[in-house]
């Protein structure tokens, strides 16, 4: 199993300053209130609505470091997903066909284009 984070003082520090500022924007607060409620409980985890919230106010040049501190805390608390996207398995580019057995046909490399060309 893997290690149950909580929000560490200097985030604790921030969420709570982000939240006493009045001018501070709503996704910033919602990112500063998860890592808050998050200081003494390692069992809670960031919800999805939260950590979108928190990846927005940290893409954003205007936020305040404050803030900033407060979401990137929350964001590494998000919970975790129990399956993998794609299985795990990752496109990397053409796909190799081979011909058919016995065939004299050799491996090619395709690309899909549309739909295929009559004879």
């Amino acid at each position: 199993m893997s290690k149950s984070k909580q929000t560490g003082e200097k985030a604790a520090s921030s969420a709570s300053k982000t939240l006493k500022n009045k001018s501070t924007g709503k996704d910033s607060k919602s990112g500063a209130g998860s890592a808050l409620s998050q200081r003494k409980a390692p069992e809670k985890k960031t919800s999805e609505s939260a950590a979108k919230k928190a990846s927005k106010v940290l893409n954003d040049g205007r936020t305040s470091k404050t803030s900033k501190t407060a979401s990137a805390s929350a964001l590494s608390q998000k919970k975790g997903k129990t399956t993998q996207k794609n299985s795990g398995t990752k496109s990397t580019g053409p796909k190799k066909t081979t011909g058919k057995a016995g065939s004299a046909k050799p491996n090619i490399l395709t690309r899909s284009t549309g739909p295929k060309a009559k004879k």
